[in-house]
Parts: structure tokens; C-alpha cells; sequence
């Protein structure tokens, strides 16, 4: 990054903080804390959608709802005036739906707080006399949280025209860069036979047997897998009674890998014959599916990489030097399509998400507050310094084309 791009950035974050934040940052918090207080799963974010999608508007922000046929995702658009067919468009993304049992234990209300502050950061900051042209897209993207809620937006189109894409995600360091792992999801059911467990055992086929000889076999499997592997699952159906042997056990298998071609060519076919191994076995029959789309890696923009750096240190916040990203996000699957970065913030020094601990901070002033307004910045900040400076953009899509 040259020292003028650096000077900008630090411009940027700036004028944003002593500016414009002052005049968001109430609302930002009000919108964490409500999403925090009403937790929504996967692709029932209703409470979460209208919100997000009533500030938008309230913000001049052209709103279409309902996109690609998904009843949460939305996408606001807003532009100066006359920004045309050259004037770069920048994506920001809004996530908000929760975890099951743990509520937002990912802290997706932060994410959509800093998403949505970014854009009315941006509205407020490009509306000046002199401004740089610009076309700000603010999208919400339902059911991260294990359905991939991405991948039919992007289906859909909902990337056609935009030139880069940015959001940003609490955890419990600061880092920016990084890749993360590919993931596939895999239900499997086991059908055997029922028959009573102590009268007539010798009549039944154990669809238990076959759910825990695959989980052993997968155990024995994890020595000759690659180190980025990881695999885990989970028991949904184990049976219905003592003493039935179980006709229908069902499990949900998490698969991944840091490459996308190594995860779907050969790891998950080891693992589904470690399925289909244990009911040739146990005599059962197995279905398995993908009900869910892949989650593909995340190739974070070495231009986008160095703005966020350069944002995260002009707003004071220390870097430890390691790269964001060891799970999974349909964030992966946009970079896919168009250059992307998908930083890390702070919330809980430590605190590991998908915790009760991570729940908690993301829905305490103390710790949540300060992330919403540096997360917003941030980003407001990376998409300032590109609209002022579109060669930026330029050079990003040439880092993308060249893989």
C-alpha cells in the first residue's frame, strides 16, 4: 500500500469518527441490542429483516425484499448523483441470523449493526459537495448459520455489477487476511428393522448399530486425513425406545477443508462410505444427502487485505499478526465470485464464538458497543478510500483474475 492509500485511509476513519458516527451510533446500538434481544434462526429472521430493511429506507436506500425468493434477504441500493456504468460498486454485507439454543453466540446482530452503520456512514459521507461517485449495496444475507444463505442470492444475480464485496465478523482477537475451510453438510439415515430389543432381538435390524459403527469408522478414518480436515457430527434420531431395536437413526455431518477441490473430490466421498460401509454392515439401508449448498473457502483480497489493515490500525486496534478464519462462511462463496475480504473484530479477547461467553458480550454495552462503531468505520473507511481512489478497485479485480 503506497503512503498516499494510507494517508486517505487514516483520513477516512477520521472524518468518519468525529463526523458522522456521533449521529448513527445510537441508532447502530439500539438495532444490535434488538436483534441481540430477538433471536431469529436460520431463514426466520423476520423481526431482524424488517428492521434492518426500515433503516435502510429511512436512509434514502432503494429497498427490494424477497430476493432470490429467500423471505429475510434483502438487498438497499443507493447512489450519488451521477454515478454511472464506471463509477464503482461496493457490496456490504449484513448477516443477523442466530444460533439454535445459544441465540447469537456467532454474534450476527453485531454484523448486521456494522453492515447497516457502514452504509448510512457512507450516505452521510458521499452526500457532501465534492463527494466521489459511488454505488453502495447493502445486502442481507439470511441463514449463514448452516444453509449457506448466499449461494441463491448469488444465483440469482445478486452480485451482477458489484465490484468488490466487504463485511466484518466479532471474535475474540483482531486479524484481517486469512482463508477459511470449504464445508459440506451431510444428512445420512440409517433404516433397518424394528423388533422388541429383548423378545425377539434376532428379528431386528439395528439402525443404531449402523449410526455408531460409521461415527467409529470416521473416528478411524481422522488418522490418514490431511491436518485441515475436520470432520464432526451429531445424532438427530438415535431411536425410539429402549426396547425397540430402532428402525431410523439419523445423523448431520459437518465436513471440511481448507480446499475446495481436496474436500469435495476426496475427502467427502471417504467419509460417505464410511456410511455406506456401516450399513452394508449392519444390513440397513442409507440415504445421504446435501441438503445445503457447499460452503466454499475464502480467498481474502490482498488490496481489500492491506485497506482493512491499514482501517484496523487507524482506529487504534492492535493486530496480533495471525490471519481471520478457521470455520466456515458463505462469505467464502462470494469471494468466489468477486473480490471480497471478511476481517475479524474483537468483541471478548479470547472468547471463542458459538459460546455462552460469546452470547453474553454481544449483547453487552461494554463490549459490544465499541466493536459496532469500529466495525462500521472500518468498513465505511475501505469503501471511502476506494471510491476516492477507483484504481483500487481496478487492481483488486486484477488480483482476483489472476487467482
Amino acid at each position: 500500500m503506497t503512503t498516499d492509500t494510507a494517508e486517505e485511509v487514516e483520513a477516512a476513519v477520521a472524518e468518519l469518527r468525529a463526523v458522522h458516527l456521533p449521529q448513527v451510533r445510537s441508532t447502530l446500538e439500539e438495532v444490535a441490542a434488538d436483534l441481540h434481544a430477538r433471536p431469529e434462526i436460520r431463514f426466520e429472521e423476520r423481526f431482524a429483516a424488517q428492521r434492518l430493511t426500515g433503516e435502510l429506507e429511512a436512509a434514502g436506500f432503494a429497498v427490494e425484499r424477497g430476493t432470490a425468493g429467500l423471505e429475510t434477504a434483502f438487498v438497499g441500493r443507493w447512489s450519488t448523483r451521477g454515478a454511472g456504468d464506471s463509477t464503482p460498486t461496493i457490496a456490504v454485507f449484513c448477516e443477523f441470523d442466530a444460533l439454535e439454543g445459544i441465540g447469537h453466540a456467532c454474534g450476527h446482530n453485531l454484523i448486521a449493526a456494522c453492515g447497516l452503520g457502514a452504509g448510512l456512514l457512507l450516505t452521510r459521507a458521499l452526500s457532501a459537495q465534492g463527494a466521489p461517485e459511488a454505488h453502495v449495496v447493502v445486502i442481507g444475507s439470511p441463514g449463514e448459520e448452516g444453509a449457506a444463505g448466499k449461494v441463491p442470492m448469488i444465483e440469482a444475480g445478486v452480485l451482477d455489477g458489484v465490484d468488490l464485496a466487504i463485511m466484518i465478523h466479532p471474535a475474540g482477537g483482531n486479524a484481517v487476511g486469512g482463508t477459511s475451510l470449504s464445508r459440506v453438510a451431510l444428512d445420512v439415515d440409517f433404516r433397518g428393522r424394528a423388533s422388541h430389543a429383548a423378545g425377539a432381538p434376532e428379528r431386528g435390524i439395528n439402525a443404531l448399530d449402523a449410526s455408531t459403527l460409521s461415527l467409529t469408522a470416521i473416528g478411524l478414518l481422522r488418522q490418514q486425513l490431511p491436518d485441515d480436515v475436520r470432520v464432526h457430527a451429531i445424532v438427530t434420531d438415535g431411536g425410539q425406545a429402549p426396547n425397540i431395536i430402532p428402525e431410523h437413526t439419523a445423523l448431520r455431518c459437518f465436513v471440511r477443508a481448507a480446499d475446495n477441490a481436496v474436500l469435495l473430490d476426496d475427502v467427502v466421498p471417504r467419509v460417505q462410505r464410511c456410511f455406506e460401509g456401516a450399513a452394508h454392515a449392519t444390513g440397513c439401508e442409507v440415504e445421504i444427502a446435501q441438503n445445503t449448498p457447499p460452503y466454499l473457502s475464502l480467498v481474502s483480497n490482498p488490496t481489500l487485505t492491506g485497506l482493512s489493515r491499514r482501517a484496523f490500525l487507524a482506529t487504534g486496534r492492535t493486530l496480533a499478526g495471525g490471519d481471520a478464519g478457521s470455520g466456515s462462511t458463505d462469505m467464502g462463496n462470494v469471494s468466489q465470485v468477486v473480490p471480497a475480504v471478511h476481517p475479524m473484530i474483537c468483541l471478548a479477547e479470547g472468547v471463542s464464538p458459538h459460546t455462552r461467553e460469546f452470547a453474553s458480550a454481544a449483547g453487552e454495552a461494554e463490549t459490544a458497543s465499541p466493536v459496532i462503531a469500529d466495525g462500521a468505520v472500518i468498513l465505511a473507511a475501505i469503501a471511502l478510500t476506494v471510491f476516492g481512489d477507483p484504481a483500487l478497485a481496478e487492481q483488486a479485480q486484477a488480483e482476483f483474475a489472476a487467482g
